[in-house]
């Protein structure tokens, strides 16, 4: 018989951490942050310590007390044993939404992560973008790493990188995992790559949602999950169930033309607030900004994820206009100017290479791009663009000082107090600015409504269903109705 241990998402929204064992292989669906947990103990500026290696996200129930899982580095320096064989076979990701691939980075590298190509690039641009502390996705940065001095006797601290072992998964194909065969079925949801899985040991045959919708631009890829989910006979089905006691759904058509009548009555500079990874919302706005005559401006973070994505249907890097915000000095054109020696300089009696030393080494490749922009345009032009800006570029408005600005919030409701605690923020400066505040009806879920999950779940008939990635797991009980048994997880 099929084990399933449950170490996260279970009675809460995100936090997957499912163990699938076999007779002689196990793995696990996922291994992503807990929110609840997360936000109970931790803020921005508390955090958990990398000198402590695991030991204190053990401590505060962010990760599982497992042996044979954990990087060798922080087990090692916590004065931790380490297994010399890892413990499970592999983990296979749906996503690289944080709260299913965040705690990656915390795994042994000779576990193998299994993943579908653009969730892989999606990690790649968190790793290399990213300012966390916890982001060795695609590979391994040592710490506490000796080596012996050149000269003299002792050691010196080190740098040493080794790559994980990635496995991209081609879409509908089958893998062996040990005793399983694995499929990667894509779905639909709000960033790419998302995926669900069957994994057969020849016992059980196991279906996993992932997360997913029916709403979105791709709503044929979850459809063809639910038909191959249905002809593999599952006698188990893991189903996420975030909006199972939802009714409703808003679409990217939707959001595109209510943004669309906004834009089009507004006088100055327009700033739209979307998930940085939702590159279907970007495609959103990029339209609405095409239906308006305007352009669309993008951070450099976007832009690089764009890069990522360039030939898979998002709009190319020269299709948008890329936003240079200051840095260091704050030298972003000819008209900047610094003093030295009594004597007034501009940007331009310096050479590049001074002025891309404010500039992280990923941010330098868009520096001489013929699209960029500066906080100067959006003051003079507001009306050409539409600025994706969010919380953390809010400082910008400082120089910019809009007139007549609107904000669009293409984001999530707060569901959480931190989250109502940053809605205040948001509000504070919009109001500093004297900028008009939008924000109703133009947010898309990446999950499924409670109708179309249990119609889902009857589409494909397991013998057993287990809610999971929901606060409402009793929503599932009307499934027993149609011959379903629904099991409730608990943690372990």
């Amino acid at each position: 018989m099929t084990d399933l241990s449950f170490y996260g998402g279970v009675g809460e929204i995100g936090g997957n951490k499912i163990k699938v064992g076999g007779k002689e292989n196990s793995f696990f669906f996922d291994f992503g942050l807990t929110f609840g947990t997360a936000n109970k103990y931790l803020d921005e500026f508390l955090q958990p310590r990398k000198s402590n290696g695991i030991l204190d996200f053990v401590t505060l129930g962010l990760l599982p007390c497992i042996k044979g899982v954990y990087r060798e580095d922080y087990l090692r320096h916590s004065g931790l044993s380490y297994e010399k064989e890892p413990a499970v076979d592999g983990v296979l990701i749906s996503h690289s939404h944080v709260d299913h691939a965040a705690y990656i980075h915390h795994l042994r590298e000779d576990i193998p992560i299994y993943l579908s190509e653009q969730s892989y690039l999606i990690l790649k641009a968190l790793e290399e973008t990213g300012i966390a502390s916890f982001s060795d996705y695609t590979q391994l940065r040592k710490s506490f790493h000796l080596e012996p001095k050149t000269r003299g006797d002792g050691y010196k601290r080190s740098k040493v990188t080794v790559d994980r072992d990635i496995q991209v998964l081609k879409p509908y194909q089958g893998y062996e995992l040990g005793e399983f065969e694995i499929k990667l079925l894509p779905v639909d949801h709000s960033l790419p790559g998302a995926s669900g899985y069957i994994a057969d040991n020849g016992e059980d045959i196991i279906a996993y949602t992932g997360d997913l919708r029916f709403h979105g631009r791709r709503p044929e890829l979850t459809r063809k999950f639910t038909e191959l989910a249905a002809e593999s006979n599952p006698t188990i089905m893991l189903s996420e169930g975030t909006r199972i006691a939802s009714e409703n759904n808003i679409s990217e058509e939707d959001i595109e033309k209510r943004a669309v009548e906004v834009v089009n009555n507004a006088k100055g500079l327009v700033m739209v607030n979307y998930p940085m990874r939702d590159l279907d919302r970007l495609l959103t706005f990029y339209k609405v900004a095409q239906d308006t005559d305007r352009k669309l401006v993008v951070s450099l973070k976007q832009a690089y994820i764009l890069g990522l994505f360039s030939g898979q249907g998002y709009p190319d890097i020269k299709d948008v206009i890329v936003y240079k915000p200051r840095r260091g000095w704050g030298m972003v054109d000819d008209q900047t100017f610094a003093c030295v020696e009594d004597e007034w300089l501009c940007t331009s009696d310096l050479d590049s290479a001074q002025v891309e030393r404010d500039y992280k080494t990923w941010e330098r490749e868009f520096l001489d791009m013929d699209n960029l922009i500066n906080y100067r345009d959006l003051q003079e032009e507001p009306g050409e663009y539409l600025f994706r800006c969010d919380f953390f570029e809010f400082k910008e408005l400082i120089d910019i000082k809009p007139v007549d600005a609107i904000y669009i919030k293409s984001s999530t409701e707060p569901f959480d107090a931190e989250m109502e605690i940053s809605e205040r923020k948001v509000k504070n400066w919009l109001d500093l600015f004297n900028i008009r505040y939008v924000d109703k009806g133009f947010h898309a879920s990446g999950h499924a409504n409670g109708k179309e999950i249990l119609n889902m779940i009857r589409e494909v008939n397991p013998e057993k269903l287990y809610p999971i990635h929901t606060q409402k797991p009793e929503e599932f009980k009307v499934l027993e109705d149609d011959g379903i048994e629904v099991v409730y997880p608990v943690i372990n």
